[in-house]
Order: structure tokens, then C-alpha cells, then sequence
């Protein structure tokens, strides 16, 4: 009986000593796998490190973020200080539309010029159906409540194009243009004219680098320029 019992217990701790040895070597399967894990993450932080010091990575990933800044050199002084003898003049050149864009990034506010643009090309529509497509864009991008890039207008203005959005016409949206072209004008403008963006134009200064936000799809002055008459530019 006690030759027996003797057996057994040398069976289990055998059994023992094999779990113990199973966990062990488990555990430090665990713990290579998770050093190595590491070890990969450090060496591909290296090389991401490495690919964006690369000249030829940024000439990839912002061609189009230094084609903007070739054009800004471009500006001389003395066009630049045109721009500040009124907001109209600023807006019908090309440049400037683009450098006003750019400073109301700083400011968040850049959805005001983007309206504005939308309105203008909204305006050289041809066709009902081409009218109430970008009207309908327009007015889901920028008009209705919590749109994605909503204007800032009174109650009246918004509730007349709300009422009308089901038959527009070419000037459906005439009224919060010009809302818009105000407080651009009389509010913006003003620090635009005393901002470094400005300021470093017309005394022919290099122009700095800006901090803009990242937003969803943007309506850019860029594609403003060569726009067409295409509902999709607005979706």
C-alpha cells in the first residue's frame, strides 16, 4: 500500500514539475515575442524617421503645398499693396483670393471664402437641372443646419433659402452672398491687412510658414481657378 501511495506521488510531482516547466518556457516565449515586437516598432520608427528627412519625400507628399508657396514669391510688393485699397480688388486677383484664403485658415473661418466662391460659380450654372444640383449642394455644404462648413447667417436670410432650395433660381443665393462678402469685408479684411501674411508681401519679406487645419474635403483656390461647371466639385 505505501509502495502505492509512493508512486503516485512521485507521478504528480513529475506532473507538477512539467506545468511548472511549461509555464515557464510559455512565459518566456511571451516575453521574446513581446521584445521583439518592440524591437520591430523601434526600426520602423528609425526608417519613417529616415524617409520624411528625405528631400525626395516632400517633394512627393507637398508638390502641391510648394507649388502654392512658388506662387505667393511670385507676388510682388507692389501688387500686393493694391490688394489693400479694397476688398474687391483683393478678391479679383487670383493671388490674393489665394493669400486671403490662406490667412482665413489661420482663423477657421475659411468656409466664408469657400461660400463665396460656391455662389459665384454657382452663378454661371446653365440649365434647371445643373441649378438645383449645386443648389442643393450648396446648401447642404453650407446653409442648413449643422451643414459641414455652415455660414454664419441671420435666422430670415437662411429660413428664405430653406423655403426656396426646392425651385431655385440663379439668384437664390444673392442675398447670403452678400452676408457673407460684409462680414468678410468689414471683419476679416481689417486683420488680414495687419496680419504677417500680408505684411511680409508688401515689404517683400520670404513668406513664413503657416499652421492650417486639417479638415474633411475642402474646396480649395486652386481648384477655383480652373472650375467647371461640375455639381461634383461641390459633393
Amino acid at each position: 500500500m505505501e509502495t502505492t501511495l509512493f508512486f503516485f506521488s512521485q507521478i504528480n510531482m513529475c506532473e507538477s514539475k512539467e506545468k511548472i516547466f511549461f509555464k515557464l518556457i510559455h512565459g518566456s516565449g511571451k516575453e521574446e515575442t513581446s521584445k521583439e515586437a518592440k524591437i520591430r516598432a523601434k526600426e520602423k520608427r528609425n526608417r519613417l524617421s529616415l524617409l520624411v528627412q528625405k528631400p525626395e519625400f516632400h517633394e512627393d507628399t507637398c508638390s502641391s503645398r510648394s507649388g502654392h508657396l512658388a506662387k505667393e514669391t511670385r507676388v510682388s510688393p507692389e501688387e500686393a499693396v493694391k490688394w489693400g485699397e479694397s476688398f474687391d480688388k483683393l478678391l479679383s486677383h487670383r493671388d490674393g483670393l489665394e493669400t486671403f484664403t490662406r490667412f482665413l485658415k489661420t482663423e477657421f473661418s475659411e468656409e466664408n471664402i469657400e461660400f463665396w466662391i460656391a455662389c459665384e460659380d454657382f452663378k454661371k450654372s446653365k440649365g434647371p437641372q445643373q441649378i438645383h444640383l449645386k443648389a442643393k449642394a450648396i446648401y447642404e455644404k453650407f446653409i442648413k443646419t449643422d451643414a459641414p462648413k455652415e455660414v454664419n447667417l441671420d435666422f430670415h436670410t437662411k429660413e428664405v433659402i430653406t423655403k426656396s432650395i426646392t425651385q431655385p433660381t440663379l439668384h437664390s443665393f444673392d442675398a447670403a452672398q452678400s452676408r457673407v462678402y460684409q462680414l468678410m469685408e468689414q471683419d476679416s479684411y481689417a486683420r488680414f491687412l495687419k496680419s504677417d501674411i500680408y505684411l511680409d508681401l508688401i515689404e517683400g519679406r520670404p513668406q513664413r510658414p503657416t499652421n492650417l487645419r486639417r479638415r474633411s474635403r475642402s474646396f480649395t483656390c486652386n481648384e477655383f481657378q480652373d472650375v467647371q461647371s461640375d455639381v461634383a466639385i461641390w459633393l
